[in-house]
């Protein structure tokens, strides 16, 4: 079956012990993602769900797999959008690797059909989350407070 990925590459002035504290723990998360709570008990089959600030369950999943600080796989439904629904889940993948005086991240997101409306959508969602994180992370505040500035 065609595959839809989006691949996002960010170095961030940390370690991978913090990266993956900021990736795993639900008051900071909230603090770069916009308000986002990021739901889980971070462990293999575990659930997950994002919920908006006003309560909207956005996202459901589990995580597939948790290798603290280096690996974090996350099976991800789309549960707002139902075009985005439809598609059914795809799977995130997140890769800490340590370079140099920094830490790498590779957010990989895939799903297993051709021409993803759910791709395109995270295409344009990650670049914005990432760098609220690695603005938070190497200076105390987020880049962005509003996801869709005007």
């Amino acid at each position: 079956m065609p595959r839809s990925t989006f691949v996002y590459v960010s170095y961030i002035r940390t370690t991978p012990e913090k990266l993956w504290a900021a990736l795993t723990d639900v008051a900071f998360i909230e603090q770069y993602w916009f308000g986002v709570q990021s739901e889980s008990e971070w462990t293999a089959g575990s659930p997950w769900r994002n919920v908006s600030p006003k309560g909207q369950v956005l996202d459901t999943g589990e995580i597939v797999e948790a290798v603290p600080p280096r690996r974090l796989v996350i099976r991800w439904q789309n549960e707002f959008r139902p075009e985005l629904k439809a598609e059914g889940d795809s799977l995130c993948t997140m890769e800490i690797e340590p370079s140099g005086t920094a830490v790498k991240l590779t957010i990989t997101h895939s799903i297993e059909r051709d021409a993803s409306k759910f791709i395109e959508a995270v295409s344009g969602g990650w670049p914005k989350v990432i760098s609220n994180l690695k603005s938070l992370l190497e200076t105390g505040s987020a880049a962005l407070k509003n996801p869709y500035p005007n």
